[in-house]
């Protein structure tokens, strides 16, 4: 899988591809040349997707917290989808998919980036992917005007 999704990128000619056969190499590869955007697998060993994910998102040695992680998986159930989108993982992609498929994630990532959000428990993309258009104001919920972490001033 891994060599067809090289293939696939260098075949869309997205610049330089990096290519690691685990996830400990991947984040050693992440750390030296801070990619723009990592497309992993969540059936990694010694450590899977999710936790390459956490990785990225958590360990101080991460050139770029805010890099966009695409997952790859033959997980589709709703819990697995839940717990990657838990972990910081920007897009999910099922596999078998296309090379369009692929490349629709991508340009998703590019055109449509997401905010990050930085909490005490989570830190990653915004979860919600829904736009509310009565939406007016920087808080969503009556509980947020109500915590101790986050007031209003």
């Amino acid at each position: 899988m891994r060599k067809l999704i090289v293939s696939v990128l260098e075949a869309l000619d997205v610049g330089m591809v990096y290519s690691a056969d685990n996830a400990t190499k991947g984040f050693e590869i992440f750390k030296r040349e801070n990619p723009d955007m990592v497309i992993a697998d969540w059936h990694m060993e010694p450590i899977n997707g999710i936790a390459l994910t956490l990785e990225i998102r958590k360990n101080p040695l991460s050139p770029n917290r805010m890099a966009p992680v695409v997952l790859v998986t033959g997980y589709s159930a709703m819990a697995r989808v839940a717990q990657a989108r838990d972990a910081g993982v920007t897009e999910f992609m099922v596999k078998p998919f296309s090379a369009h498929d692929l490349a629709k994630r991508i340009a998703h990532v590019i055109n449509k980036p997401r905010d990050f959000i930085d909490t005490p428990t989570y830190f990653g993309p915004d979860r919600r992917r829904r736009v509310d258009a009565d939406y007016k104001g920087p808080l969503r919920r009556a509980s947020d005007y109500n915590d101790d972490v986050w007031s209003v001033s």
